[in-house]
């Protein structure tokens, strides 16, 4: 009886399903057919999120570095097999599900003929990793912490293993592939409409009104509040090794805070050491990433060191493993500092390859100076990082930079712009024609340097990082500014956390404390707050600065970025009039310490859909380690080199068509100017001193014909035969040829002397 009642609720959907379908092919497609892995013929004008050209393309390429880790080896087949075990078996195996008969009924009931539902991947068991250097490098891990932090993974674990079995917290099955986001007001960069966002299989699949979707879906509430493009942090630093011990946000407590704040993917940098190869500095953050990452993430790799190896190897990161940006650094003298002659080679390599130059832009040398000036002077506190390192010294080498940058026509990205002047900088060079982007950061817009003169040392040492923050108070509110007008375009945090512990290596030493400061989970609220909530900007905008732009610039647009067909199921459902106070006691990061504390914010991620699943739903984080993935970026971003090739042409240099000159040319020797035509009238006599011949080989009438002996610079050139006196000794002139050995004179004739009328020649 089972299997009848079976068999005949099967053809009853598939012939509902087919009644659907006729009724579907009756009105214009404009959305891709469900279950089909293509999209159908569509209308352009039925709704504005409907189509966007060549959405469905992959704009990802396939890189060669990833072949491996696509193709399966039989020792992995035999391992997935031996994963595939249930909750119910015994010594706690897990079984598949998909061979159980209520599960079977379930997905008969639940979906219709034709359409593609997810398979269901069971996670594989996580072992424990072993154990790596930047465990032993926190003072403040404990036993007690350790079991706490087990806990939470376990949690996470747990829920996580739900999430991918399609249960709900009832452990009833649905179908977690599909997913529809109904009742709010989708926000684009450049436009709202009140629209329902349905997804399927990660992808976004349908945007507008009365959308078609099939049963089984899960339903999101978003009434009264925002549907936005996941947000994209330009630059984080998790687990970075630096100043002698490790960041204590790695890849999974980095990401999973990022999710907690509606930031679905995160770019960050693989940073070598000088003279050590860019690649495998790659591979190693790529390791380290992999497995921990709970959203995407992309690479910046930096040039730290410059030989023509280099350059090879920024050419291999393009072209073979999705590297479309490389930073240098203007600072940190004899150990990442590049000078001018590198810094144009790099610049030189980047617009060959058609990848993005990035500086960290303060002047080293300056601050190695100052340093040792305030060490001398008994300077030892975290004030001395900010005095060793003003405002000018960051304006200068941001403008130096661009200089460099426009010489060589490479498109320019300045990193963490700290100041007023820096950021005044980049607005000038863009208003003067120069590709350049600035990325003022989440510190920057939401305090201010004021801490750095704090009573406590923990509090003050806790805002130290590079460069510093501005004590001037308007800063965060200038950059605001500029970065609503369109001066300064994307938003990072330069998220690389020490602990207290760790930045007690600089007690007695400011330059021995680890730079770094918290960010990633609060990004989102504080632009929100600081832009929205004041007036500055509109949602629009805060979607650009916080996705959109940061899409475009590094080419995965809009694969990210944008909330349309076909694009990335990275969403985050925004309430924009709940309030949180910002407290290190409840943020999910690992550091101890947050820069803004007891800040009360407007916004909040209610809900978070990564991949198109929910991993943050109303405060509770449900993310897995190793559920995000390495997201490509391809050079030659629109954006970015749209307009290089023709700004090259029109800016080139024109030669100046005209005659050849044929006048006389000197020679230069070792005795000094000889005569090149016979027709120069310059002596070569060094007795006296000469300014040369004029350009058109004449005398030089600033020649002086004065020397100490009473000679005459021409007592060596032949006299002319005869001169004619105007004014002779005995009268008037006659015009006579006079002998020219005669001790004659010549005249000049003065009209109206001193003293009266004129009266013949004057002597």
């Amino acid at each position: 009886m089972q299997c009848c009642a079976s068999v005949s609720m099967s053809s009853g959907s598939r012939r509902a399903s087919r009644f659907l379908q006729e009724k579907e092919d009756e009105v214009p497609q404009w959305i891709p057919g469900l279950g089909t892995d293509k999209p159908r013929p569509r209308t352009l004008g039925t709704s504005f999120f409907g189509y966007v050209p060549d959405a469905f393309v992959e704009k990802t390429p396939f890189l060669p570095s990833e072949k491996k880790a696509t193709t399966p080896t039989p020792k992995d087949s035999e391992t997935k097999e031996a994963e595939h075990k249930s909750e119910g078996a015994p010594n706690g195996q897990y079984l598949d599900p998909s061979s159980s008969k209520e599960f079977q009924r379930d997905m008969d009931a639940s979906s219709d003929e034709g359409v593609v539902t997810e398979e269901v991947v069971v996670p594989q068991r996580v072992e424990r990793r072993a154990a790596e250097p930047w465990d032993a490098q926190s003072v403040d891990s404990t036993d007690g912490a350790h079991e706490a932090a087990c806990s939470v993974v376990s949690t996470a674990l747990s829920s996580a293993t739900d999430i991918l079995h399609g249960r709900g917290s009832d452990g009833v099955r649905s179908a977690q592939n599909r997913l529809l986001i109904k009742g709010g007001r989708v926000v684009n960069d450049d436009m709202m409409q009140d629209a329902d966002v349905y997804i399927e299989d990660g992808i976004i699949k349908q945007v507008g009104t009365n959308l078609h979707t099939p049963g089984g879906t899960r339903v999101v509430e978003a009434k009264g509040h925002l549907v936005m493009p996941g947000g994209i942090d330009t630059h984080t630093h998790m687990q970075l090794p630096f100043m002698g011990t490790f960041a204590v946000d790695d890849f999974y407590t980095g990401t999973r805070a990022a999710l907690a704040g509606g930031t679905t993917m995160i770019m960050d940098f693989a940073i070598p050491q000088k003279g050590e190869s860019l690649v495998e500095a790659y591979h190693r953050w790529r390791s380290w990433a992999d497995p921990k990452v709970c959203c995407d993430y992309a690479l910046h790799v930096g040039v730290t060191w410059w030989c023509d190896k280099v350059g090879k190897e920024m050419e291999e990161l393009t072209e073979e493993h999705g590297i479309n940006s490389f930073k240098m650094f203007m600072a940190y003298k004899d150990t990442w500092q590049l000078d001018d002659h590198d810094l144009l080679e790099s610049f030189k390599q980047c617009k060959e390859i058609g990848a993005l130059a990035q500086v960290h832009a303060e002047n080293g040398d300056i601050i190695k100076e100052n340093t040792a000036k305030l060490l001398d002077m008994g300077i030892t506190g975290p004030e001395g990082h900010e005095l060793s390192r003003p405002e000018e010294v960051e304006a200068e080498a941001t403008n130096r930079a661009c200089v460099l940058a426009n010489q060589v026509g490479c498109p320019l990205y300045v990193v963490h712009v700290m100041s007023k002047s820096a950021a005044d900088v980049v607005s000038n060079k863009r208003r003067q024609g120069h590709i350049v982007f600035g990325e003022p950061i989440a510190a920057s817009l939401g305090t201010d340097g004021t801490h750095y003169y704090h009573k406590c040392w923990r509090h003050a040492a806790a805002h130290v990082m590079g460069p510093p923050l501005r004590p001037d108070c308007e800063t965060p509110k200038y950059l605001m500014d500029l970065l609503a007008n369109g001066d300064l375009q994307t938003t990072g945090t330069d998220n690389c956390t020490f602990s207290a512990s760790q930045k007690a290596l600089g007690k007695d030493d400011f330059t021995k404390i680890p730079n770094g400061v918290n960010g990633v989970e609060d990004r989102m609220s504080v632009i929100w707050e600081k832009g929205v909530v004041s007036g500055k900007i509109d949602p629009c905008k805060f979607v650009a600065v916080t996705s959109t732009n940061a899409a475009k610039i590094f080419n995965i647009y809009p694969k990210k970025g944008r909330i349309a067909v076909g694009s990335d199921a990275d969403i985050v459902v925004w309430n924009p009039h709940a309030t949180r106070t910002i407290s290190a006691k409840t943020h999910y990061q690992a550091v101890d310490f947050n820069i803004f504390e007891g800040m009360e914010v407007h916004g909040i991620a209610d809900y978070v859909i990564c991949h198109g699943r929910v991993v943050v739903e109303e405060g509770n984080v449900r993310a897995v380690s190793g559920m995000g993935k390495f997201v490509p970026t391809p050079s030659h971003s629109p954006y970015v080199y749209g307009r290089v090739q023709e700004r090259d042409i029109a800016n080139a240099p024109k030669k100046v068509d005209r005659a050849p000159y044929d006048g006389p040319v000197i020679q230069l020797n070792n005795q000094g100017l000889t005569q090149a035509v016979e027709s120069s009238i310059i002596p070569t006599n060094q007795e006296f001193y000469t300014r040369g011949p004029t350009r058109c080989g004449g005398l030089n009438l600033h020649d002086s014909s004065f020397h100490v002996s009473g000679r005459q610079i021409d007592d060596d050139i032949r006299p002319r035969t005869s001169i004619k006196l105007l004014s002779p000794c005995n009268g008037t002139s006659l015009g006579a040829q006079m002998n020219d050995k005669s001790p004659k004179r010549p005249s000049v004739k003065v009209h109206n002397p001193p003293g009266g009328k004129a009266s013949g020649s004057f002597w």
